[in-house]
């Protein structure tokens, strides 16, 4: 297991009591609760039927940390619910792409996990094979922004950002935070595009 594992754990157990803390979008839905960590054998079952390696980071988080809630936006999509995309390939006239469901019998290209809720048509997912294997991506399934590749090198540097960026009270768009300032005086305010 990472040894980041266990610094998460006491992150995420110490987000709600954080005063100003940033509010991130979806919070009502999972309350920064996790759900089970999910067995090593059911990420093996998983990975057999998909016929794919999920990146370490990521799975370390699924079997040490818990297989679905706490996470930005609606939260962790538990493991048998993930489906596997394709980056749509570049259209012309478009200056952006999007992802398409990668059917088994299809597939087409570097394939991503859609392991976070963010609603709508948006997706964030990990990259599971190709150049982008590990890093975390989020965009749209309909090509309408993104995809914006995160900086970070892998899951768990992600989530940590998203614990870190939340109690420091910090406005994030790409991890949907809002701070308490912009809470009070939305106004006075303008996040940044997304980038």
């Amino acid at each position: 297991m990472d040894s980041r594992i266990p610094r998460l754990r006491r992150k995420l157990a110490h987000i709600p009591y954080v005063p100003d803390r940033s509010h991130s979008f979806g919070e009502e839905r999972h309350r920064f609760r996790l759900g089970p960590r999910v067995a090593a054998a059911r990420v093996d079952d998983f990975e057999a039927e998909h016929d794919v390696e999920l990146p370490s980071s990521y799975r370390d988080f699924l079997t040490g940390m818990g297989g679905s809630g706490a996470s930005p936006f609606y939260g962790l999509i538990p493991l048998e619910d993930c489906t596997l995309f394709t980056m749509n390939p570049k259209e012309a006239g478009r200056d952006t792409r999007g992802f398409d469901r990668a059917w088994r019998a299809t597939r087409r290209g570097d394939l991503f996990l859609h392991v976070i809720e963010p609603g709508c048509s948006d997706l964030v997912l990990v990259g599971v094979t190709g150049p982008l294997t590990g890093r975390v991506l989020i965009g749209n399934a309909d090509g309408f922004w993104g995809p914006n590749v995160s900086s970070a090198m892998d899951f768990l540097a992600w989530y940590e950002r998203w614990l870190d960026h939340m109690t420091a009270g910090l406005d994030d768009r790409a991890l949907s935070l809002t701070s308490p300032r912009l809470q009070a005086h939305p106004e006075r305010y303008r996040l940044a595009p997304r980038i």
